[in-house]
């Protein structure tokens, strides 16, 4: 389902990440195969120097269909961005996707926070936000972040998604105490 960022994926991840229901809604955007390359060695280097965490989407053929990256990595806490090609969508991948990057987030490498800035005419990622049961309205509980995302202009919403509400709705209030203990 994810695997770690590889330069070979790019044309592909160029061509999904192109379409015009797409491209407005990627973080790092790219006008070129080329650039593309480039971002994707970018984002590469910069995932090794611990600033950022990629990994691209697979289908259940192994083929490249997104990618789900966490950055600005700061304490501990970071920003989530996915982005799905448009023939992918609706097809039930961002679920699971997001599943196994909050596992690895979480577990793994011992992130405690992920934001999910969002803005408020993206429709589309506004219903997946709020389909994670886990995930909650962050405006007033991190009102620090939510002023910082809408610096220059009033236009996202802030969610959170942190580790302890992630175990607790796996993993529920009696295996989350046992799992904080050990």
């Amino acid at each position: 389902m994810l695997k770690k960022r590889e330069l070979h994926d790019a044309p592909v991840l160029f061509d999904l990440m192109s379409h015009p229901e797409v491209f407005p809604y990627v973080r790092h955007k790219a006008s070129s195969s080329d650039e593309f390359y480039f971002l994707t060695k970018q984002t590469i280097e910069a995932e090794d120097r611990g600033e950022l965490v990629s990994r691209t989407i697979l289908d259940e053929w192994a083929q490249p269909i997104g990618t789900i990256n966490l950055f600005d990595i700061q304490e501990g806490r970071g920003f989530l961005a996915t982005w799905i090609g448009r023939p992918y969508f609706g097809m039930g991948y961002n679920k699971p996707a997001k599943e196994a990057f909050f596992e690895e987030l979480f577990f793994q490498l011992d992130v405690q926070a992920v934001f999910m800035k969002i803005r408020r005419t993206n429709v589309r990622s506004m219903k997946a936000a709020l389909k994670i049961p886990y995930v909650s309205s962050a405006n007033e509980d991190y009102p620090d972040v939510y002023e910082w995302i809408n610096r220059n202009e009033d236009v996202y919403d802030l969610y959170v998604i942190t580790k302890d509400q992630y175990l607790f709705h796996y993993y529920g209030e009696q295996n989350n105490e046992e799992m904080m203990e050990a």
